[in-house]
C-alpha cells in the first residue's frame, strides 16, 4: 500500500495547487497531493526554513563572530565541533517522538531552537555563544529530522524523494534569507549579534502551526495498534532497532559518519577560506550564493525526483562519488574556478544531504523511525565533530585549511561503497514493504 488514506473535508482531492507553490518554480513539476498533503507539507517546510537561517549564520559569520569574541584561529574548529555536538541531544526527543507522536515534538522544537536563536544575539563571551548556539543546534537538529520522518510517513510511495528535496528546498530558503542580511553584516548597528536577533522571528508562526498541524496518519494508526498491545518501555523503539535490523543499522551508521567526517569541515570553513584565501568582501560571498542559490534550489526537488525515477542507489552512488572530488577541486581552485567549483560542490552537497535522509526515513517502520533519525544524527554528530577537531590538528601540522580539508575530504570515497554495497533499494516501494512492522 501507499500512504494512508488521507481524511477530513476535501482531503482526499487531488490535482488543487496551494497558493504559495506559485512561488517555488525551483520545486519543478509537483505531483498529485492530497490537500492533506499539501498542508503538511507548506507547514513543516516553514519550520525548517527558520532553522536554516540560524544553521546558515555561524558559517557565513565566523570571521565576524571571531572578532567581535576575541577567538583564537586555533579555536576555531574546537569550538565549532563543540556546536555542532549539540546534535547528539536531539536524540532523546526523536526518541520520544515515536512514543508520544510527531506532532508535538515538532512544536516544542521550534519553540526552543527559536528562544536559543535569539539568545545567541546577548552572548557576552564565547563560553555563552557556545551554549546558546549548542542548544539551538540540539532543537533545530531533531526538528529538521522529524520534518523528514512526517514527509515520509504522509506522501505516496511514488513522491517520497521529491517531497524530502523539496521540504529541503524550501528551507534553504532560510539560508538564502541569512545570505542577504549577511551582505548588511558590517553596517547593522550590532553586526553579527542583529542577525541572531533577528532568528526570534519565527515564534510568530507557532499558533498558526499548532492549530493547523496533524499528527501523522501512519503514527496515529501505530497508536491504535499499540492500545491492544502491552505496554512497552521508554526505550522500546531503541531496543527493537537494535534487534530488528542490525544489519541496515550498521550500513546507514556507517553511511552518516564517513559523510560527515569528510564533509562537515568543508562547509564550515568555506566561507571564511575565500574571505582569507582569495581576498572576498562579505557582499561579493552574499552575491555568489544567492545568484548559485538559485541553481542549488531546483537541485532538492530536482534530486529527489530524479531517486524517485532512477532509484535512490543510483542517484546516491553518483552525488556522493562526486562531492569529494568537487571538494578537492575547491580547495586548490584559483580565479573564476573558485565561484564555479564552490557552486557545483554546493549542488552536490544537497544531492547528498536529501539522499542520506531519505534512505534514513524509509529504511526502518514507523515504529523505529523517528528513533532510528536520532541514532543516526548521533553518528553523524560525532563523525563531523571529530572531522573537525582532526582539522584543527592537520592544520597546526600543515598550517593550511586547504590542506587540512583536503585530506578529510578523501574519506568521502567510501560512502558510495556503502552505499553500492549495503543498502536496497527503496524508490517507488511502500513503506510497509520496506520495513514491516514485526
Amino acid at each position: 500500500m501507499n500512504a494512508p488514506a488521507a481524511s477530513g473535508p476535501g482531503a482526499s482531492e487531488r490535482g488543487a495547487r496551494p497558493r504559495w507553490l506559485a512561488a517555488a518554480p525551483f520545486l519543478g513539476r509537483a505531483p498529485d497531493l492530497t490537500r492533506r498533503q499539501w498542508r503538511v507539507l507548506g507547514l513543516v517546510s516553514i519550520a525548517s526554513l527558520f532553522d536554516q537561517y540560524d544553521v546558515a549564520l555561524f558559517a557565513l559569520a565566523l570571521k565576524q563572530i571571531q572578532q567581535g569574541l576575541g577567538l583564537a584561529e586555533a579555536q576555531l574548529g574546537a569550538i565549532g565541533s563543540l556546536v555542532r555536538m549539540g546534535a547528539i541531544g536531539a536524540f532523546p526527543l526523536l526518541l520520544a517522538a515515536d512514543r508520544i507522536g510527531r506532532r508535538r515534538l515538532l512544536l516544542i522544537t521550534i519553540v526552543a531552537y527559536t528562544l536559543f536563536t535569539g539568545a545567541t544575539a546577548f552572548a557576552s563571551s564565547p563560553t555563552l555563544f557556545v551554549a546558546c548556539q549548542l542548544l539551538a543546534r540540539l532543537f533545530i537538529t531533531a526538528e529538521a529530522l522529524l520534518a523528514f520522518v512526517v514527509i515520509a510517513e504522509e506522501l505516496d510511495a511514488a513522491d517520497r524523494g521529491w517531497g524530502v528535496g523539496a521540504v529541503n528546498a524550501l528551507a534553504i530558503v532560510g539560508q538564502g534569507l541569512a545570505l542577504a542580511l549577511f551582505a548588511f553584516v558590517d553596517v547593522l548597528p550590532l553586526g553579527w549579534r542583529s542577525l541572531y536577533g533577528l532568528g526570534l522571528l519565527p515564534l510568530a508562526v507557532v499558533a498558526y502551526l499548532r492549530r493547523n498541524l496533524p499528527e501523522t496518519q501512519r503514527f496515529e494508526e501505530l497508536l491504535a495498534a499499540r492500545a491492544a498491545a502491552p505496554r512497552a518501555g521508554p526505550l522500546a523503539p531503541l531496543l527493537a532497532l537494535a534487534r530488528e535490523n542490525r544489519g541496515r543499522a550498521a550500513a546507514i551508521g556507517a553511511l552518516f559518519f564517513f559523510e560527515a567526517f569528510s564533509s562537515h569541515a568543508v562547509g564550515f570553513f568555506s566561507v571564511k577560506y575565500i574571505q582569507e584565501a582569495h581576498g572576498w568582501l562579505p557582499w561579493q560571498i552574499s552575491v555568489l550564493a544567492l545568484g548559485g542559490g538559485l541553481v542549488l534550489l531546483f537541485a532538492n526537488a530536482a534530486t529527489g525526483r530524479l531517486s524517485d525515477v532512477l532509484g535512490r542507489r543510483r542517484v546516491a552512488v553518483v552525488a556522493l562519488a562526486v562531492y569529494p572530488a568537487l571538494a578537492l577541486w575547491f580547495f586548490s581552485a584559483t580565479g573564476a574556478a573558485v565561484g564555479v567549483s564552490w557552486i557545483a560542490m554546493s549542488f552536490f552537497g544537497i544531492a547528498c544531504d536529501v539522499m542520506l535522509y531519505t534512505f534514513a526515513a524509509e529504511l526502518f517502520p514507523t515504529s523505529q523511525r523517528s528513533t532510528a533519525a536520532g541514532v543516526w544524527i548521533v553518528i553523524r554528530t560525532l563523525g563531523g565533530a571529530l572531522g573537525l577537531w582532526c582539522e584543527g590538528r592537520l592544520y597546526a601540522a600543515s598550517g593550511s585549511h586547504a590542506v587540512a580539508i583536503s585530506i578529510l575530504a578523501l574519506a568521502g570515497f567510501i560512502c558510495p561503497l556503502v552505499v553500492a554495497g549495503c543498502l536496497p533499494e527503496t524508490s517507488r516501494r511502500p513503506l510497509e514493504e520496506i520495513a514491516p512492522e514485526r
